[in-house]
């Protein structure tokens, strides 16, 4: 009989921890800093988004960017309704799939998020700064790898 539930000597040998206390931390410090704007972070993710998808010329959908964001349906839903209410979002018919709506950053929001996605990124920039840019990279690599075989797996 095994003398403990646990599978590691130390909670920090858990990769799962180490990766919670991660994103505890870097959430902390991203929610400070959004706190002002009265956005939440996954509001941020959905501005910044959108921003990116029209900068490459791509015309984003509520499902598009629940798969490009990894947030659920709901979170995306209550959040896009958010930032519609605040002016910064607005949906309208898509063009040639009438069960969608397309998303569009107002010129509200994208002054926001023209605004927040600079700030957050000197945040990753300081947090992630603490190791090495090679480090940085692998880490990146890892996630990205990680994050890859997942969704294979659905």
């Amino acid at each position: 009989m095994r003398e403990s539930v646990f599978g590691f000597d130390q909670p920090e040998d858990s990769p799962g921890f180490l990766l919670w206390q991660t994103m505890v931390t870097w959430q902390r410090l991203i929610k400070k800093a959004l706190d002002p704007y009265n956005i939440s972070h996954a509001q941020f993710v959905i501005l910044a988004n959108v921003l990116w998808f029209e900068r490459v010329n791509q015309k984003p959908t509520q499902i598009l960017i629940v798969r490009s964001t990894k947030l659920d349906k709901m979170t995306v839903s209550k959040s896009l309704k958010k930032l519609v209410a605040e002016g910064l979002i607005k949906r309208r018919e898509h063009e040639t799939d009438t069960r969608a709506k397309s998303v569009y950053l107002t010129a509200k929001g994208k002054a926001m998020a023209s605004k927040l996605v600079p700030m957050v990124e000197k945040i990753d920039e300081e947090f992630f700064g603490v190791i090495s840019a090679t480090h940085q990279r692998s880490l990146v690599n890892i996630l990205a790898d990680l994050v890859s075989k997942i969704e294979k797996r659905k």
